[in-house]
């Protein structure tokens, strides 16, 4: 057996081998348990306090500490071998790298938990519109700074010239523009929509065809759920060439209703289904507006023409202040015995006379 285990292998014995694996298994195991032993006391302390921003923080850094400390025991185990001064060299440089790396991840992670939980707790207070629009902004923002921090420190240990490259960058300037065009357009419609503000988030909007509430304001693009559920995303240059109808800012919303009713129907009679349309909005009290218009305004093929025009207050159930004055409108015309016409045709015959 210790003859075996002496055997060379790759400038190694299979001992020498065996041990920098079992290191390399246990660091894996020791980094799962340094975070179980850990987030459990601390999570038990965290617990107490009354924000739950430390909460986010303490479940966000447990993965990038079990990669940190792997990496390290992977770095141990491989110094226990004797390998070629490259590929050590190689190693340590891949070993800071994944460090740095693990460190910007858990930083990334730590601002992504402050943002959600704290500072969306501190605006969720505000009156304003504007802070949470710029919410979503930040947060991504913030974690895309972090990680370009991160990759270009990465960067630098490797031995890289960062500035060289981001000289060399200048060359496909030109090439990299005409691909960005659309982001451009993109990052220029959210500026516009910050500006003049159009809309918010929660707002109901129209454009080009989809209609829904506004969930999210993003620098390329913004978030739509439509009344079908569906979350619709539209780059945010459309919002800049093209109208926007804001819903939710309308005033109150405009019915127009258009009745038939029969042509056997007397004028008092008409009168008199007039006056029933007007008693039924203004019974509707508050969730309807004074300024109601009625009137008999044609006679048609087959009906009595009678339109009215009525406004439903903003903020009141549309569809169930229509549902309501529509029912009142069936039961008083049944009540009153008003019948509405419905498409019909007569036809005469005249007998020839030999």
């Amino acid at each position: 057996m210790n003859e075996f285990l002496a055997q060379p292998f790759y400038g190694n014995t299979i001992l020498q081998w065996l041990i920098a694996a079992g290191i390399a298994g246990g660091s894996v195991l020791v980094g799962k348990t340094v975070y179980r032993l850990t987030s459990g006391v601390i999570q038990n302390a965290t617990r107490k306090t009354e924000t739950e921003v430390d909460d986010f923080i303490v479940d966000t850094i447990g993965e990038p500490v079990v990669v940190v400390v792997t990496v390290l025991g992977f770095w141990i185990a491989v110094q226990t071998l004797s390998l070629p001064v490259s590929v050590d060299a190689f190693l340590w440089v891949a070993t800071e790298a994944a460090i740095v790396l693990s460190v910007t991840w858990a930083l990334a992670r730590v601002w992504d938990a402050f943002v959600s939980g704290w500072v969306t707790a501190l605006v969720s207070t505000s009156d304003s519109d504007l802070d949470d629009q710029l919410l979503p902004i930040a947060r991504r923002g913030g974690k895309s700074a972090v990680w370009i921090v991160g990759v270009v420190v990465a960067l630098n240990n490797a031995g890289y010239d960062v500035m060289a490259l981001i000289a060399g960058l200048g060359i496909g300037g030109l090439a990299l523009a005409m691909a960005a065009k659309d982001t451009v357009a993109n990052f220029f419609g959210g500026f516009t929509i910050f500006t003049d503000r159009p809309f918010s988030i929660g707002d109901r909007i129209v454009i080009s065809g989809f209609e829904g509430s506004v969930s999210e304001i993003g620098i390329r693009s913004t978030r739509l759920k439509t009344l079908a559920g569906r979350e619709v995303t539209i780059p945010n240059s459309r919002f800049a060439d093209s109208a926007v109808e804001n819903v939710s800012r309308e005033p109150n919303r405009k019915i127009v209703l258009n009745l038939g009713l029969t042509y056997d129907t007397t004028p008092g009679e008409v009168r008199r289904a007039l006056d029933l349309l007007r008693e039924i909005v203004e019974s509707q009290g508050e969730h309807t507006e004074e300024d109601i218009t009625v009137g008999f305004d044609s006679f048609g093929d087959f009906a009595l023409g009678v339109t009215m025009i009525y406004y439903i207050a903003k903020g009141a159930d549309v569809m169930s202040v229509q549902t309501a004055v529509n029912l009142a409108i069936l039961e008083c015309f049944e009540a009153e015995g008003l019948d509405m016409a419905f498409p019909t045709q007569t036809i005469h015959t005249v007998s020839s006379q030999e």
